[in-house]
């Protein structure tokens, strides 16, 4: 069974989101590596998913409270119990939050599981400071005048743009993953 899938970055406008194709067996530790690659993310940073209250990551993760081991648990359990969503945080320190939620359900053929259907957006880069960070960088770059638009240019590459989205880079930066 496959599961179509939304990721949201929250408390971001306009919306960065991406339509994701996953099969229903997809441990919580491979929709970690998937999450990455589509939305952009480089994986230099822990993560967490949380559901029903309970933290899920990484089995060597230090944090105040028990994290379990994400590598335990499926997409088809989270989303058997009448689930239809749940939280993707990356990066605690920026604190990038994601939902997911459970779109539709269909049979599906194995080379066909993993895909990205559609998306809207670039991700934020990486350590930018979390979505305040994320807004100041934006402003930053829109505005040559600024005082840092040249320091933050160099610092993403030269180049950004928060609109641009390719569903076919994604999807092929997925299929490298099977």
């Amino acid at each position: 069974m496959l599961y179509e899938i939304k990721v949201q970055l929250k408390d971001i406008e306009p919306p960065i989101w991406r339509i994701l194709r996953v099969p229903s067996r997809t441990r919580l530790s491979r929709l970690h590596r998937i999450l990455q690659r589509a939305m952009g993310w480089k994986g230099y940073h822990l993560y967490l998913f949380v559901i029903d209250g309970k933290p899920y990551g990484d089995r060597y993760m230090d944090r105040d409270c028990e994290v379990l081991d994400s590598r335990k648990l499926t997409l088809q359990e989270v989303f058997s119990r009448g689930r239809t969503s749940f939280i993707y945080e990356y990066d605690p320190g920026d604190s990038w939050q994601h939902e997911i939620k459970l779109l539709s359900t269909f049979e599906g053929e194995t080379e066909e599981k993993l895909a990205c259907v559609a998306g809207s957006r670039a991700c934020p880069p990486e350590d930018c400071g979390g979505t305040p960070g994320y807004f100041d960088l934006l402003i930053a770059l829109s505005d040559p005048d600024h005082e840092d638009h040249d320091n933050l240019l160099e610092w993403v590459g030269g180049k950004f743009d928060p609109g641009y989205f390719d569903t076919a880079t994604v999807d092929r930066a997925l299929k490298r993953l099977r």
